[in-house]
């Protein structure tokens, strides 16, 4: 086959929505090593202090189990209200939050890689809606906690706050 029948072919199918059948509700993942040890990367996203640096701009407060908090994103004009289900220092961190179809889960993993790096893993799930809905949720996720990420590193290995979700959407 040649590279212009393949991509005929491959553009046929994928302008073509039968092919784009859902047989199980999305689940977002992203990950990436951090080189800070894990309790430091950990507390990055329990105190507000530290994830207004690379996420959102104001909380009301930490992380903390039955504590309901407000996170902003006061360049959009957006909040969510966020309940920690599950925190295990260093380990585990389980959220219910607003997502783009109502409530839905965000769960951190921290795994120690080195003394003095941290393999940190993000996933959400529970959304709702049709498949055309889902696939756009899911690429949403990605492209905000992929800035997410990388403005975490940033700032924690090298001090620098890149304002990449406050830049994701200028107007």
């Amino acid at each position: 086959m040649t590279t212009k029948t393949a991509e005929k072919t491959w553009l046929g199918r994928s302008q073509n929505h039968e092919y784009f059948h859902l047989t199980e509700p999305p689940v977002a993942k992203t990950a990436m090593l951090i080189r800070r040890p894990v309790a430091e990367v950990f507390d990055a996203f329990i105190n507000p202090e530290i994830t207004a640096k690379f996420w959102f701009t104001k909380s009301s407060g930490r992380l903390e189990v039955g504590k309901p908090v407000k996170w902003e994103w006061e360049m959009y004009n957006v909040s969510t209200c966020v309940d920690a289900k599950v925190i295990e220092p260093n380990n585990r961190l389980l959220i219910e939050w607003d997502g783009y179809s109502g409530r839905t889960l965000v769960e951190w993993t921290f795994v120690s890689h080195t003394d003095d790096t941290t393999f940190l893993t993000i996933t959400e799930s529970g959304w709702t809606g049709d498949g055309d809905q889902l696939l756009g949720y899911v690429a949403d996720w990605l492209q905000g906690f992929a800035f997410t990420l990388a403005g975490l590193k940033a700032v924690l290995e090298h001090g620098i706050q890149l304002q990449l979700v406050a830049d994701a959407h200028p107007s």
